[in-house]
């Protein structure tokens, strides 16, 4: 199995994404791609959540991280059949294949910003900078909720991908606003793709709903990975997956 193979397989091709949508990725550093999700997906994979923070309580997120104010989960992969869409549609894919080349899911984790909370700092996924065109990390957030301005809204700064510079270059404050940010609002159900290297921030939930999402994050093959997948796999899982899959995930055979 190779990078064309797993693709092809998973329904990549040319022109699953328009000239447009490539230009706007490479321009601003983010893309909002519509309708990935059906109200309905959308509503069971929020079902499912849920019933995985409850179970797993004070240690849901461990495998990566926790954060104060949200709540995470984390290893998605191996948690339920429905969260392989993150790591298998095509349009999603074709973005990582845009922005990266060869690549793997780095984490597939979930944050729900709770009310009153959630703003963090401008940052970027990267711990240095990176020239234009050299990109190693790629991310997407899938809405769970409807992303406004009160309850939380990713915020951005468009073309920040490419200064080659990090938000604390040129910030006294990264937790401050920015002169040039906007905020990535947008229905359930929507996918938006960042470069990883755009400056981005969560911002506070001002609602009384935790403001919910799913991030499958990618890096390119090279990379270690957030969560190690090889070590993590399930057996169930490894059986019930394609070998276009195994690829993404780059795990071998248990």
């Amino acid at each position: 199995m190779d990078m064309a193979t797993a693709l092809r397989d998973l329904g990549v091709t040319d022109d699953v994404l328009t000239q447009d949508e490539k230009d706007q990725l490479d321009r601003d550093g983010f893309l909002p791609l519509q309708g990935i999700l059906t109200a309905e997906e959308v509503a069971a994979i929020n079902e499912r959540l849920a019933e995985l923070t409850a179970a797993e309580g004070d240690r849901a997120g461990l495998e990566v991280h926790q954060e104060r104010g949200t709540d995470r989960l984390a290893d998605l992969v191996n948690k339920d059949p429905r969260f392989e869409v993150c790591f298998s549609h095509p349009r999603v894919l074709a973005a990582m294949r845009h922005v990266l080349g060869e690549f793997k899911l780095s984490s597939l984790n979930s944050r729900a910003a709770l009310p009153g909370e959630g703003h963090q700092g401008l940052h970027a996924d990267f711990g240095h900078p990176v020239q234009p065109g050299e990109y190693e990390v790629c991310n997407s957030i899938w809405l769970l909720d409807d992303f406004t301005p009160e309850n939380g809204a990713t915020r951005v700064v468009p073309g920040s991908h490419r200064r080659g510079t990090m938000p604390g270059d040129e910030m006294l404050d990264p937790a401050a606003d920015h002169p040039d940010q906007i905020q990535l609002t947008g229905q359930a159900g929507t996918v938006v793709i960042f470069n990883s290297h755009l400056w981005h921030g969560g911002t506070q939930n001002r609602t009384d709903n935790p403001r919910r999402a799913l991030h499958s994050y990618f890096a390119r093959r090279h990379l270690p990975q957030q969560l190690d997948q090889q070590t993590y796999i399930r057996l169930n899982t490894y059986n019930r997956l394609t070998p276009a899959q195994h690829f993404i995930l780059d795990v071998t055979q248990l």
